[in-house]
């Protein structure tokens, strides 16, 4: 069997979001691993750290690639990113999530095609989601 090497790699950077859910690495790691269910990608594993006096990392390695979020909520910003390999899962659906879940006042986002060539940047469609619960 021949595996495609074309992946989609949504990056996010958000701006006054929910202060309290970017300084908890346990709350956002639940809403992550909650995003990659919705997309679709299947969990291997997650790793959280809660930095002092504020900040979080969280990153949900997945069969298909990874999530990540790293946040500053003193400045209210947090820096997302997914990437998955392939066609079945869409990147695009978990970002969703997560915007959604933040709440930011302010979202900056690029997608990058990856894997056939000379990468192409597009403007992803952001949209409303509808959470989980």
């Amino acid at each position: 069997m021949e595996y495609s090497t074309f992946g989609r790699h949504v990056a996010v950077d958000t701006w006054g979001g929910n202060i309290d859910l970017l300084n908890s690495a346990e709350l956002l790691q639940s809403h992550m691993v909650e995003a990659a269910e919705a997309c679709g990608a299947t969990v291997l594993s997650v790793q959280a750290k809660q930095f002092e006096p504020q900040g979080a990392t969280v990153l949900v390695l997945l069969s298909e690639s990874h999530i990540s979020i790293h946040t500053y909520p003193e400045r209210g910003f947090a820096a997302i990113d997914c990437y998955t390999c392939g066609e079945t899962v869409d990147p695009q659906l978990a970002i969703d999530y997560l915007v959604n879940v933040l709440k930011p006042e302010k979202t900056y986002a690029k997608k990058l095609i990856r894997g056939l060539g000379e990468m192409e940047v597009v403007e992803p469609m952001m949209k409303q989601v509808e959470l989980v619960k």
